[in-house]
């Protein structure tokens, strides 16, 4: 039993929307910071860390556990950003399409 050519243009239509999803999520970025702004992380929807910096008065010689704990939580706040906005791409696209996910 063979797909019916509405099918195939619903299918190509979701293929296509995937695609502009996809590359919108990619063009977004998101920031994460920690210690009150002192290290900022920016990061696009493809996860790669687009910029980094880090304010001198937190750069310790004698600490460099704290500053890489800063940006540690600056960089995991961030990445939860990009998930939401993935999540949020997603839930829109399969609305789209009358496909209900699980929460």
């Amino acid at each position: 039993m063979g797909m019916n050519r509405d099918m195939m243009a619903k299918l190509q239509q979701m293929q296509q929307q995937a695609l502009k999803a996809q590359e919108d999520l990619y063009a977004q970025v998101v920031e994460g910071t920690s210690g009150g702004g002192a290290v900022r992380i920016e990061v696009t929807g493809g996860l790669a860390v687009q910029s980094l910096s880090i304010d001198p008065e937190v750069v310790d010689p004698d600490d460099v556990e704290m500053l890489e704990d800063l940006v540690t939580a600056a960089l995991n706040e961030a990445l939860q950003k990009v998930q939401g906005l993935q999540t949020q791409q997603l839930s829109g696209l399969a609305g789209q399409f009358g496909i209900n996910l699980p929460r």
